[in-house]
């Protein structure tokens, strides 16, 4: 036997894993959160090519979300949570809202999520 350990032992090998392991998990979870973000960007975006030449209207606007939303199963947020308003240059919309994701037990990660995006003129 060796008077002296080289190495990294079981329970080192646990202590060093376990954070790597929780981390990765957080991530999974978060995935799906972040691909629907990305759903609900992607909407915001459309509309900007959608209403590029004007006659945006607030109904307008938010039946085009409600279709995009459709078309790409997206639950939350809804229609109504998106906010429009006028602004200056034309119509702004904001999708600004929390997402949680389920980690372990009552522990949930919260994300906040806020994208903005300027239609062109309009009523």
């Amino acid at each position: 036997m060796r008077a002296r350990q080289r190495g990294v032992t079981a329970i080192g090998w646990l202590v060093l894993l376990i954070p790597f392991a929780i981390v990765i998990y957080a991530g999974i979870r978060l995935t799906p959160v972040y691909l629907n973000y990305m759903k609900v960007s992607r909407t915001l975006n459309a509309l900007v090519d959608e209403y590029r030449g004007g006659g945006a209207t607030p109904a307008s606007i938010r039946d085009s979300i409600s279709k995009h939303f459709m078309i790409d199963e997206v639950d939350y947020p809804t229609v109504n949570d998106i906010q429009i308003s006028r602004d200056r240059r034309g119509w702004e919309v904001e999708a600004a809202y929390y997402d949680q994701a389920p980690l372990f037990g009552h522990i949930t990660l919260q994300v906040a999520f806020d994208k903005t995006v300027t239609l062109n003129g309009g009523g």
